[in-house]
């Protein structure tokens, strides 16, 4: 078992502890249950679906990085699929906390980069902020999107962000989590280039068309893929930076040991991630960034 899921694993009720062992036990958990995993789960407790997902948040709050706040936020997204995606808030030392990744946000990620089309359900211990709620605003699952907190009936985003404003005011019809493929191609054999090149063209710019992607090969020889995520109200989008840290910290990865980092993105684009994503690299010591454009 990863050594952070440690202090709270005691305080897990003993039949949650047997029934997840098979899988979080394990040094290689993703933090993310498959749909069969968690009906496995859900028989052995008696849990349903929520209850299940509250359930987890504490193990979720266990992946926090908040040398800033000390304050952790879990939260989990399940995928139409059934699949459960744990998310985490993340602060990085000596950066600017704008770019701050909520626990919301990489639940959601998270469930995006691992394939998952459409989520059902975003479960989290603390009501979400209003740029959490702007963020899930673009995704398409829409206002009907559940959202559960611990001992409190749920609602929906429509509740939580009441006359709001999105992609439909502005006439876009791909959303968030909808497949994509722009097509870029890059001449090149570089595996990790090749990975952001991938991760740019699924990328979601539908407001500026500034595609991009970023791949981190960590010190464990892993390498982490992230897309660039854009909002209609511009300040929640995330960049594809914090994309790859996300997968990276919530598969067990360590931010602050990455040897090599490629960002991939348009030549021509109103906007660059360019300067951004080479001084938050920098804070967390890695000095070895590519930088390729299609």
């Amino acid at each position: 078992m990863q050594a952070r899921f440690h202090p709270i694993w005691v305080q897990l009720p003993a039949k949650l502890q047997d029934a997840l062992l098979p899988y979080a036990g394990n040094n290689d958990f993703p933090a993310m249950l498959t749909a069969e995993q968690a009906e496995s789960i859900k028989n052995s407790c008696g849990f349903d679906d929520n209850t299940l997902a509250v359930a987890l948040l504490p193990l979720a709050a266990a992946c926090s990085l908040t040398p800033i706040s000390h304050f952790n936020v879990g939260a989990i997204a399940r995928g139409e699929s059934g699949n459960l995606y744990f998310g985490a808030n993340m602060e990085f030392a000596g950066v600017p906390l704008q770019q701050t990744i909520h626990a919301e946000q990489c639940a959601i990620t998270h469930a995006w980069l691992l394939g998952e089309k459409k989520l059902a359900s975003v479960t989290v211990n603390y009501s979400p902020c209003g740029h959490c709620r702007q963020f899930m605003n673009e995704l398409n699952s829409g206002a009907q999107l559940e959202i559960h907190l611990p001992k409190q009936v749920h609602s929906t985003l429509g509740h939580y962000l009441p006359d709001s404003f999105g992609p439909n005011d502005l006439g876009i019809k791909t959303l968030l989590m909808d497949p994509v493929n722009h097509g870029y191609k890059l001449e090149t054999t570089d595996k990790l280039v090749l990975t952001a090149l991938d991760a740019a063209n699924q990328s979601y710019a539908p407001y500026s068309n500034s595609y991009s992607g970023t791949a981190l090969l960590g010190k464990d020889g892993k390498i982490y893929p992230g897309r660039y995520a854009e909002n209609a109200a511009f300040n929640p989008s995330l960049p594809p930076l914090q994309a790859a840290l996300i997968l990276m910290n919530i598969s067990g990865g360590d931010c602050l040991a990455i040897d090599r980092a490629v960002l991939v993105e348009g030549k021509h684009c109103d906007l660059s991630q360019r300067s951004a994503t080479q001084s938050i690299l920098a804070a967390l010591g890695c000095s070895k960034f590519d930088y390729y454009t299609f």
